[in-house]
């Protein structure tokens, strides 16, 4: 069965054209509804995330075009807007794009892990929507399983390249499990914002936010599960944070050396790690002479960041190898739904043939027919009757100059060499 891939993405598109097509948990369903009905098929997968927009096809008349009006239709847009943005993937393209997506391969950041989570719930929600088949529902099993290799086998995800993760990861390995581990973070920008997102999904036990604007403080710890300080009471609060990260726009640093040896000394030397993402810097730069303190800047971070790309490449290049191995098994199994159709349909046609043949000689025996000749005859037609087609196509092509197709005739009946019939 044909499947294809209608989609944007961050490769083809800004975000002013993504933000206009991209759909929401809450209109899903209906899009679901309404890409079906465009197309008049029954499988449908649809992924929409900050960086795509895609609809995953599989049916006997599926084309791009229905599909565009629809979507057009649906949101309103000026066809202008999607020209040039969107691409269409068929067959063998569609299935290794797939693959290559649930691995994280043809995302922004190489082999983030987001994207197999968000595939898995796009899936899920089509199959809450009776909008899988078996032919959609096999290959987002294949994908899962391919990501799941990927990610086994290579190094593709253990490696950080954002410095927000680098940094949360970084805590990890220094102090081990963060599950009675407190996190002070400075600031409440962005760049916190992800380096609590991170914190938090690498279990720390406690998240303290420290900002000049309280309010966004506050909003950010209410999201995160986390409480706030004033920024004035930072000296008080330093002696308990094991973690600490900053961000902000001070001009002037905001942790002393001395602070931080004060802090050290209360918590009797057990280590802290102190992550220093400002521009100017938040943390004086003494501070990393200083026995049980590890002080990471940004620049420290970017050259962890450029060595785990240059590894996430190579990584990547194993899982190009893992994703064309495992397409060209799901493209066989695909191929041979084809072949198990076509075989089902030649023996049906064949057992029709019979039990007509059978029908006309049982009418005969009751007739009182002599049964030898009943079988002669019965034997005789069944044979014309089964081979008066591909007999009648093969003497054409032969007609036509279609030696391939003769030769394959051959090959698929199962006859010896082409000069055979000459020879007999």
């Amino acid at each position: 069965m044909p499947i294809l891939v209608f989609g944007i993405s961050h490769q083809t598109a800004p975000i002013g054209v993504r933000e206009r097509v991209a759909l929401d948990a809450e209109q899903l369903p209906a899009a679901l509804a309404g890409a079906l009905a465009a197309h008049g098929t029954e499988e449908a997968v649809i992924l929409s995330t900050c960086n795509r927009t895609e609809f995953y096809l599989a049916g006997d008349a599926i084309s791009p075009g229905p599909l565009s009006d629809w979507l057009i239709r649906v949101k309103a847009l000026d066809p202008a807007t999607l020209s040039g943005h969107f691409y269409t993937l068929q067959d063998e393209h569609a299935v290794r794009h797939t693959f290559r997506v649930a691995c994280g391969l043809d995302s922004m950041v190489v082999g983030e892990p987001q994207i197999l989570g968000q595939l898995k719930l796009a899936y899920q929600t089509s199959v809450n929507g009776n909008a899988v088949g078996k032919t959609l529902g096999k290959l987002m099993q294949h994908a899962f399983t391919v990501a799941k290799k990927v990610r086994t086998e290579t190094a593709i995800g253990r490696t950080p390249v954002s410095v927000a993760y680098a940094a949360a990861r970084l805590a990890r390995q220094i102090h081990g499990d963060l599950a009675d581990r407190t996190a002070l973070l400075i600031g409440a920008g962005d760049t916190i914002s992800l380096v609590a997102a991170h914190l938090r999904r690498q279990g720390v036990g406690r998240l303290v936010i420290a900002n000049r604007t309280l309010a966004r403080s506050e909003e950010l710890a209410r999201e995160m599960g986390g409480t706030t300080i004033a920024l004035a009471d930072l000296a008080t609060h330093l002696p308990s944070a094991d973690i600490i990260v900053t961000s902000t726009a001070s001009r002037l640093p905001l942790i002393t050396r001395e602070l931080v040896q004060t802090a050290i000394k209360s918590r009797r030397y057990q280590p802290m790690f102190i992550v220093d993402l400002a521009v100017p810097r938040d943390v004086e730069p003494s501070v990393a002479t200083l026995d049980d303190v590890y002080l990471y800047t940004v620049d420290d971070l970017n050259n962890v960041i450029t060595e785990n790309r240059e590894l996430r490449l190579t990584a990547a290049a194993q899982a190009e190898e893992i994703v064309n191995l495992h397409a060209q098994i799901f493209l066989d199994w695909l191929n041979s739904l084809d072949a198990n159709a076509t075989i089902i349909s030649y023996r049906r046609q064949a057992e029709a043939v019979r039990d007509e043949l059978l029908e006309k000689a049982q009418r005969r025996l009751v007739a009182g027919e002599m049964p030898e000749e009943i079988l002669r005859g019965l034997a005789a037609s069944l044979t014309n009757r089964l081979l008066h087609h591909p007999t009648s196509k093969i003497r054409a092509a032969s007609i036509e100059g279609r030696r391939d197709l003769v030769f394959f005739a051959r090959e698929l009946l199962g006859l010896d060499g082409p000069e055979d019939a000459n020879h007999s």
